[in-house]
């Protein structure tokens, strides 16, 4: 496999020591400070937070998506996920209408209003990914994306498999 790293360096990764893998725990968790602080703002405003925001993010990536794919793709409990969507469907961000085959379903769309949120809050997300990446080059986003797959248990990759490929 040739990962774009010199022969001694790609080899010195098979061995991290506990300090470099401190290192990029490290990073990750200040990078995801970072990467949520702009939405965090916005979200602000309105009293929401971040279980708001993944819900619209993910109602975005896959209109008309139950609230049973919803809580398997979020991995948060009913009650959970029931509070932010009812809080989302009161606010107009969102719509829920019954399942035309299955009465027991409940089709989710994100209103024009949710729609505009969520474009706020991507806008915001995207502008920090797009410096960041042109900061690194392409190697190390190709890189990063590898990690990122890589640290996904069966269930999440299974998920974003179904949606990284989906057209905006």
């Amino acid at each position: 496999m040739n990962d774009g790293l010199p022969p001694q360096m790609g080899q010195s990764l098979l061995f991290l020591t506990d300090e470099q893998l401190r290192k990029g725990i490290e990073a990750m968790f200040f990078a995801y400070r970072g990467f949520t602080a702009d939405p965090d703002r916005i979200l602000a405003q309105k009293s929401y937070g971040r279980a708001h925001h993944r819900a619209i993010h993910f109602i975005h990536r896959s209109p008309g998506t139950t609230v049973n794919n919803l809580l398997s793709v979020l991995g948060v409990t009913k009650q959970s996920l029931n509070r932010v969507l009812r809080a989302l469907i009161e606010d107009g961000l969102v719509d829920s209408t019954v399942g035309q085959r299955d009465k027991r379903e409940r089709h989710l769309h994100l209103t024009a209003a949710g729609a505009a949120l969520e474009r706020e809050l991507s806008d915001a997300q995207r502008d920090r990914m797009r410096a960041a990446y042109r900061a690194a080059g392409p190697a190390a986003v190709a890189g990063f994306r590898q990690v990122l797959e890589a640290m996904m248990d069966d269930e999440t990759r299974h998920h974003y498999e179904a949606i990284k490929d989906k057209p905006e």
